[in-house]
C-alpha cells in the first residue's frame, strides 16, 4: 500500500515539485496551499507523513505543531535556515527540518528516513504493550498424525494470499497457533500478529480497542488512539471466539471486510485498513446465523476459507511427541531430564482430552511437579480429575447371564478400541500396549476389523476429496 503524504507550501511552483517527486518515489502526495486547507483535509484523511512551510498565509507551522504531530509525523521546510528556527521546530515536536530550495537527493534521504523511524517507534511500542503475551505462545506443528497434516496442507495452501480465514475447533485445541502458521508462512509473516480475545474485552470497550477512539469520543478519552487494526497495519489481526462479537461490532467488522475501511470511535473520517482477518470460533455459526445470533452476510464473508482444527482425541498420535515438547520446554522448577513411562503413556492416550491441548499441558506440567526429583514420571502422577472415567463405557457384547471366557473379553475389548479409535492400529497399539503387528494378528484371530478398517477408508477418502476440491 502506498504511502500518504500531505504537503503544505503557499508556493505553487515549490509545492508541485515536491508533490511531484514524492509520486516519483512511489508515494501518494497531495499538496495545500494554507493550514486552514490542511486541516480540512486532515479532518477527512489520514495521512502517514506531513510536510510543511514554516510560514504559511494564514499562520505560523511551529504553533500548529503540537496539533499535526499528534497524529503525524511533521518535517518542516523554511527559506530562513537558522539555528534558531530549527531548534524551534524541533522543540515543538518536528520529526526533522529542511532548508529551503531542498535538493531532491536531500528530500529522498528524510522522506525514507523519517517514514521508517515513525515505523519502528510504532512497531517498538506495540510490541512492548504485548510482548508478555508472545512470550506464552507455542510452536505449532507438533505431531504427525493425519488428521494435522491434512491441517498443514490447508494452511501450506492458504497461507500465501491475503484471503479471510476461518478456523473451526474445539476449545484448547490451539487455533490460535493456526492463525499462527497462517501468518508466518504468509508474505506478511514480518510484520505484526495482533490476537484478539473476542470473550474477555467488555462490550463497552470492544469497538474502541479494535477500532481505537478520537480525543474526547468519551469519559476518559483524553487523547487519540489507535485501535489494534491499525496495530496489525501490514499484517495479521486475530479474532479468537469470534461468535462472541456484540451485533453492533459485526457491522463494522462487515465494513471492514468488504471495504477495507472503518473509523475510530468518534471519528468523521475514513481509516484504510492494511490487514488480513484470521477468525476462530468453537461454536456453530452457520446455526448461529440461522437464527439470528450472528450476521448471516459476516459468517459467510468469514467463510470463504474455513479450517478444521482437529482435537486431541482425533490426533492421539501426536500425544507422545507433545509430551515431550512440554517436558523438554517447561518453565519452572529444576531443569531435570525426565521420561515418562509406557504405562503412563497409554493412559495419556488412552483418555478423551475434553480440554484438548491446553488440558494436556496443564496435566503435563503438573505431573513434573508431583515426580519431583525422580526423573521418571509414572501413572500415578497423572491422576487428574476425569481420568478414571477413561473406559467408563466398556461394555461386554455376550449373553447375560454368562461368564465370559478370557477371548470373549480380549475381543470385546478390541472391538470397542476399533469403533472408537476409528480402526487406527498405531493408536490402539499404544493404548494396548502392543506391537501394530500383534494388533492385526488380534483382527484377523477375532474377525472383527474388516467393518470398521471400511468405514475408516470411506471417511478418508471423503476427507482427501474435500481437500483436493478446497485446494484446487
Amino acid at each position: 500500500m502506498k504511502t500518504k503524504i500531505l504537503v503544505i507550501e503557499d508556493d505553487q511552483l515549490v509545492n508541485q515539485m515536491i508533490v511531484y517527486q514524492l509520486e516519483g518515489m512511489g508515494h501518494t502526495a497531495i499538496g495545500v496551499d494554507s493550514l486552514f486547507k490542511a486541516k480540512n483535509y486532515l479532518s477527512k484523511h489520514e495521512p502517514d507523513l506531513v510536510i510543511s512551510d514554516m510560514r504559511l498565509p494564514d499562520g505560523d507551522c511551529i504553533s500548529a505543531l503540537p496539533e499535526l504531530i499528534e497524529s503525524h509525523p511533521v518535517i518542516v521546510l523554511t527559506a530562513y535556515g537558522t539555528v534558531k528556527n530549527a531548534v524551534d521546530a524541533m522543540q515543538a515536536g518536528a520529526a526533522h527540518y529542511l532548508t529551503k530550495p531542498v535538493s531532491p537527493d536531500e528530500l529522498t534521504l528524510t522522506v525514507d528516513r523519517v517514514l521508517k523511524n515513525t515505523a519502528l517507534e510504532a512497531d517498538h511500542l506495540f510490541y512492548k504493550s504485548r510482548l508478555k503475551e508472545q512470550n506464552s505462545k507455542l510452536p505449532f506443528m507438533i505431531g504427525q498424525s493425519p488428521a494435522l497434516e491434512q491441517a498443514k496442507e490447508l494452511i501450506d495452501a492458504v497461507a500465501p494470499s491475503d484471503m479471510t480465514v476461518l478456523v473451526l475447533g474445539e476449545s484448547g485445541s490451539g487455533k490460535e497457533l493456526v492463525a499462527r502458521a497462517i501468518h508466518e508462512q504468509s508474505q506478511r509473516a514480518d510484520n505484526n500478529f495482533v490476537a484478539v480475545d473476542c470473550c474477555t474485552l467488555q462490550e463497552n470497550l470492544f469497538e474502541s480497542e479494535l477500532f481505537g477512539h478520537e480525543k474526547g469520543a468519551f469519559t476518559g478519552a483524553n487523547g487519540k488512539k489507535k485501535g489494534l487494526i491499525e496495530g496489525a497495519s501490514g499484517g495479521t489481526l486475530f479474532l479468537d471466539e469470534i461468535g462472541e462479537i456484540p451485533p453492533a461490532i459485526q457491522a463494522k467488522l462487515l465494513r471492514v471486510l468488504e471495504t477495507g475501511k472503518f473509523r475510530r470511535v468518534g471519528g468523521t473520517k475514513d481509516i484504510t485498513s492494511n490487514v488480513r482477518i484470521v477468525a476462530a470460533t468453537n461454536r456453530d455459526l452457520k446455526k448461529m446465523s440461522e437464527n439470528n445470533e450472528f450476521r448471516a452476510d459476516l459468517y459467510y464473508r468469514l467463510d470463504a476459507f474455513s479450517l478444521h482444527n482437529p482435537p486431541l482425541r482425533e490426533r492421539r498420535e501426536d500425544i507422545t511427541f507433545l509430551v515431550e515438547h512440554f517436558i523438554s520446554n517447561h518453565n519452572f522448577s529444576m531443569r531435570m531430564k525426565k521420561s515418562v513411562t509406557k504405562e503412563a503413556m497409554r493412559k495419556l492416550i488412552a483418555y478423551d482430552w475434553p480440554g484438548n491441548v491446553r488440558e494436556l499441558k496443564n496435566m503435563v506440567e503438573r505431573a513434573i511437579i508431583l515426580s519431583r526429583q525422580n526423573k521418571i514420571i509414572r501413572g500415578e502422577h497423572f491422576s487428574m480429575r476425569g481420568c478414571e472415567k477413561v473406559g467408563g463405557n466398556f461394555q461386554l457384547d455376550i449373553n447375560p447371564g454368562m461368564d465370559p471366557t478370557l477371548e470373549e473379553i480380549e475381543a470385546c475389548y478390541l472391538k470397542m478400541l476399533m469403533q472408537k479409535h476409528d480402526g487406527h492400529r498405531m493408536t490402539i497399539a499404544q493404548i494396548m500396549g502392543i506391537s501394530e503387528r500383534q494388533v492385526y494378528r488380534l483382527i484377523k484371530k477375532h474377525n472383527i476389523g474388516e467393518e470398521n478398517i471400511q468405514v475408516t477408508q470411506q471417511l478418508n477418502r471423503r476427507a482427501n476429496d474435500i481437500s483436493e476440491k478446497v485446494l484446487v
